[in-house]
Parts: structure tokens; C-alpha cells; sequence
């Protein structure tokens, strides 16, 4: 991937901004291998470059990269708490403490909400609601969300977009781009986590998020997918009072998570609660394929019948029918001790940033097994259960599918959820029934015979292709116009270090000769020396300029 510098000049303030937290928080020396100490102002980096010289900050590297993203503002904690979400990359201890995260967003003026509003709508406020509170509910880095009242009396909950926040991430991602860049070229022992990757993955989901009406119809999906279902409800959406920046729902009052005494005192069982919680993931995830990706205590709310509804769709995760086959796999090699089965089901699932040590990893897999292979039911903690698979893939460099990883966090979340709700909650003994009808399902006479229809498909479709193909090779023999892409890698390096040698010694060349010619000038012709003098004087410290270029490189 090319770099763009444009970008950090375009931005120059914030590209500043960056370079100084980073400086601030003790990562002197990534600023310097990453080049941003130009984007500081001469007088600035004179003070910070003295703020160097302290000693180091008593805190984790880990804390210090929290409380460097807390700093830069809310794309920075999203990027962060995306980054928590991928344990196949990021080390454990950087896991845990980007965990504890905080937003510090105030409400925007209630005005520029007004006004925001209604030009989302094409209407004044007062004509769209019976009634609108200006004051708002709750605030957060996106948006914040308001109280109003529809004309038929229903209670509205309305989430309003920030004022210009798109044009605020979009810039920081650019910037995000940019770094990843400069990391992965001068900072090599980084490239395992893959850091391009990562910030394309925040962009996705950073996007998705700021796409209210992606989220409203998400939301209007999973309530058409549970209408007969009782135990669930999800807030009905008023799509035609919905935008790009507005989402208008339906207000759902009820009890949190960690209210369980209300509960009891209103005559709900809290163990019933787990229970139907655990078993709407699970449908969501193995009978439906969608699956909502944030199911912790904030977005669950327990309603007065006992029935749960869920909040805030704005992160969904897709279970297509082959990872779901690959999981169950993993599940069902495990309970028959199969190593090599869960050695095959890992190299399939993810894909690796360097060759896999395969026996190291069969060594890793059989202490994986010997953990919970025989272990009942009851006892068996999935929640760990993941942790320790993912912690194989982190090991060995393998990367997971972005949706996987996130069924995975959502399972040990929900269990941790229904745990707060009932002590003795088993996710293994709700998720068993679940695995058990996917394997009885796998052969079932009616599957067996539509996969080898497809199959047949398939192989009628390379029969037919076949004679195409190989008539296209034919004449491109014939004509001797047959040719093989061949892909050189590293080579990009070595081009830059030839370039830059290259400059180096043009520059040397013309100082050099400057410096000389300007030394014969002073000798023979003391009546030029007005000229001669300062070139004399430029060219050495061009020289001398070029001499501590080479030393700082420290490549001599």
C-alpha cells in the first residue's frame, strides 16, 4: 500500500496533535522511527524533545497506549474498542486494559440537535412529534440520544449524529492509514499484528455505525425475524422518520442487568432471564445465521413479563453456514480427542502472517484438549473454553474472520451476563442442544442430497468451461502470446535504499564540487570573494548536513 505524506499535511494541526500525545505518553522512539517529529512545530519539539530526557512513565506500555487513545478523542477510543475485540492479534494485556475505555463526550447544544433534526426531516420538529425533549437522554462520540412523544402517544427514543463527526473520523482515518503505513515499513516487528488490516477493519465498522439507516433497517430485520417470538422484543423503527444522521424508535422502559433485586420484587426470575437470553443467541446465531454482536449489559433491558429486549443494532455479526460448520467441527473434534481434527479446523478457519510451526501447534492443541476433553458438562466454561482457543491462534499468528472473532467475544460476554444474572449459568448446557441439531441437520437425507446437486452443478460448470479454457491457452501458444505474471516480493525495500543511495551520492557529487570549485575561486580570484565565500560556506554545511544524515540513519 502507497503512503500519502499529503495526508498528514492536509491535517496538519491534528497530525501535530498525534505526534505530541504520542511523545507525551513516552513513544519518543516510534515517533522518531515513524518520521512525525516534522509536523511539530520547531519551537514545540524543542520542548518535547526535553520532556524526553525524563524518566520513563511508571505505567504499562499497555496503559500508556489506553491513555494515549483516550486523548486523541473518540475515533481513537472507537479504534481502541474495536482493537479489544481482536484477541487473535492484539497481545492479552493490551486486551485487558483497552477494556476500560471511557468516551468523554458532552451533549452537543440542544440547538444544533433541533436543527439537525429538522433538516434530517424536512419538517419542524413540532410538526414530526407531539413532543420533542431538548434536553438530552444520554450523549456518546457518534451521537447522542433524545426523549419525544409520537402523535399516536408512543414514547420515542430519537439518536441524532453529531455535527460534522463524519468529516472528523474520515479524517482520522486517513490518518489511521497513514500510520499503519509508516508501521509496517519501519517498524518491522509490528507487521504480526497487522496494523493496515486492522485500521481497515475499524473503517468498516466505524462507517456501519455512523449509517443510522443500516442501523434501522437491521433493527426492523431482527424484529420481523422475532415476531413470533414472545420472549424477545426489539424496539419497533419509524423507518420514514429515519436518515443517514436520525434513528427513530420506539422508547422501551425496563429493568438493566444488574438491577436484580427489582427484579425478585417484581416477581421475575433472574435464572429465567439467563436462560431465555442464552437461548435467543443461540438461535440467532445457528438457526437465523445474524447475530447482534454487543450483547452486554448496557444494550439488554429486562422487561415487567420476564421477556428481554435488545438495544442498539448498530454492530451485527453474520454466521454463514460454513463457519458455522467449521465451529461445530472444532466442537465436535474436541469431544472425540481428535487433535489433528482441530489442527485442520484452525488452518482452515484463519489465515497466517507467518509459515505455522505445525508441530508446536499440535503440542498447543493437545494441552487444549487435555484441559477440557472429559470434563461434564456442568463445569465446562465456555468463556475460558474461547479465551484459550484464541489464545492458540495469537501464538501461532493466525487470524481469525473478523465476524467469528466477534461471536466469539459475544459468547464470553453473554456468559459473564448470565452469570451476574443467575451464579450457577452454564452457557455449555444451552449451547449443547444447539450443536446437537446442527450435526443431526448436517446428515439429514434432504442436505446430503442438495450438496450433491450443488456439487454436480459445479462439476457440469468446469466440465463446460474446461474445453473454453483450454482452447484460450492453445491460441495464446499459437500466437506466442502465452505469458506468466511473476510477483518479486521485498523488492520495494531495496528500490528505496538504491533511491536513496542514489540521492545521497548526487548530493555528495555536487557539494563536493561546490566546495571545490569555490576553494579554487578564493585561491586564484580574492576579487570574487563575495560569491565564493558563501558558497565555500553553504556547501560544507550541505556536506556536514549530508555526513549526519548518514550517522542518524545509523546505516553507514
Amino acid at each position: 500500500m502507497d503512503s500519502h505524506p499529503l495526508r498528514f499535511l492536509r491535517s496538519l494541526g491534528r497530525s501535530r496533535e498525534i505526534a505530541t500525545v504520542l511523545l507525551n505518553y513516552g513513544f519518543a522512539d516510534l515517533v522518531d522511527r515513524l518520521g512525525l517529529v516534522r509536523y511539530l512545530q520547531w519551537g514545540g519539539r524543542l520542548i518535547f524533545w526535553r520532556k524526553r530526557k525524563d524518566p520513563p512513565h511508571r505505567r504499562t506500555t499497555a496503559e500508556r497506549i489506553r491513555l494515549s487513545l483516550e486523548s486523541l478523542g473518540p475515533s481513537f477510543v472507537k479504534f481502541g474498542q474495536v482493537l479489544s475485540t481482536r484477541p487473535d492479534i492484539i497481545p492479552a494485556e493490551l486486551i485487558a486494559e483497552l477494556c476500560h475505555l471511557q468516551e468523554s463526550c458532552p451533549p452537543f447544544p440542544s440547538p444544533v440537535a433541533v436543527e439537525i433534526l429538522e433538516r434530517e426531516l424536512n419538517a419542524p420538529v413540532s410538526e414530526v412529534f407531539a413532543e420533542f425533549d431538548p434536553e438530552p437522554l444520554a450523549a456518546g462520540s457518534l451521537a447522542q440520544v433524545h426523549r419525544a412523544r409520537h402523535h399516536d402517544g408512543t414514547p420515542l427514543a430519537i439518536k441524532i449524529r453529531r455535527p460534522n463527526v463524519v468529516r472528523e473520523v474520515e479524517r482520522d482515518l486517513g490518518l489511521m492509514q497513514e500510520l499503519a503505513i509508516l508501521v509496517e515499513r519501519h517498524v518491522p516487528e509490528a507487521q504480526i499484528f497487522d496494523p493496515c488490516g486492522l485500521v481497515a477493519h475499524f473503517g468498516r465498522s466505524i462507517r456501519r455505525e455512523l449509517s443510522f439507516n443500516r442501523e434501522a433497517r437491521t433493527t426492523d430485520e431482527f424484529a420481523r425475524l422475532f415476531r413470533n417470538d414472545a420472549t424477545l422484543r426489539v424496539p419497533r423503527t419509524y423507518l420514514n422518520l429515519c436518515t443517514d444522521a436520525v434513528i427513530t424508535m420506539e422508547y422501551i422502559e425496563g429493568f438493566r442487568v444488574a438491577e436484580r433485586e427489582a427484579m425478585l420484587a417484581c416477581g421475575i426470575e433472574p435464572r429465567s432471564v439467563a436462560a431465555n437470553g442464552a437461548r435467543i443467541f443461540m438461535k440467532q446465531t445457528f438457526e437465523l445465521g445474524i447475530f447482534h454482536g454487543d450483547p452486554h449489559p448496557g444494550n439488554l433491558r429486562v422487561l415487567k413479563d420476564g421477556s428481554l429486549c435488545l438495544l442498539d443494532f448498530g454492530m451485527i455479526g453474520i454466521m454463514d453456514e460454513q463457519k458455522r460448520e467449521l465451529l461445530v467441527d472444532m466442537i465436535l473434534a474436541m469431544t472425540r480427542r481428535n487433535e489433528q481434527g482441530i489442527v485442520d479446523v484452525i488452518k482452515q478457519i484463519g489465515r497466517p502472517f507467518r509459515p505455522i510451526d505445525e508441530p508446536l501447534l499440535r503440542v498447543d492443541v493437545r494441552d487444549f484438549v487435555e484441559n477440557y476433553y472429559g470434563l461434564p458438562l456442568e463445569r465446562l466454561q465456555v468463556g475460558h473454553m474461547l479465551s484459550d482457543f484464541v489464545t492458540i491462534l495469537s501464538n501461532h499468528a493466525i487470524r481469525c474472520p473478523g465476524d467469528l472473532m466477534l461471536l466469539l467475544r459475544a459468547l464470553v460476554t453473554l456468559e459473564g451476563v448470565g452469570r451476574s444474572l443467575d451464579p450457577d449459568f452454564n452457557l455449555a448446557q444451552h449451547l449443547a442442544p444447539y450443536l446437537e441439531e446442527v450435526v443431526r441437520s448436517r446428515y439429514s437425507p434432504e442436505r446430503i442430497m442438495n450438496k450433491a446437486k450443488e456439487k454436480a452443478r459445479l462439476f457440469g460448470r468446469m466440465a463446460h468451461d474446461l474445453p473454453i479454457h483450454l482452447n484460450t491457452i492453445a491460441d495464446k501458444l499459437s500466437r506466442d502470446d502465452l505469458r506468466i505474471h511473476l510477483e518479486h516480493r521485498g523488492l520495494d525495500r531495496l528500490i528505496t535504499e538504491l533511491d536513496r543511495s542514489s540521492n545521497r551520492v548526487v548530493i555528495a557529487l555536487i557539494v563536493s564540487s561546490l566546495v571545490v570549485a569555490s576553494a579554487l575561486i578564493i585561491r586564484t580570484a580574492p576579487q570574487q570573494v563575495w560569491l565564493s565565500v558563501p558558497v565555500f560556506v553553504l556547501s560544507s554545511l550541505l556536506g556536514a548536513w549530508l555526513i549526519w544524515g548518514v550517522f542518524r540513519s545509523g546505516r553507514l
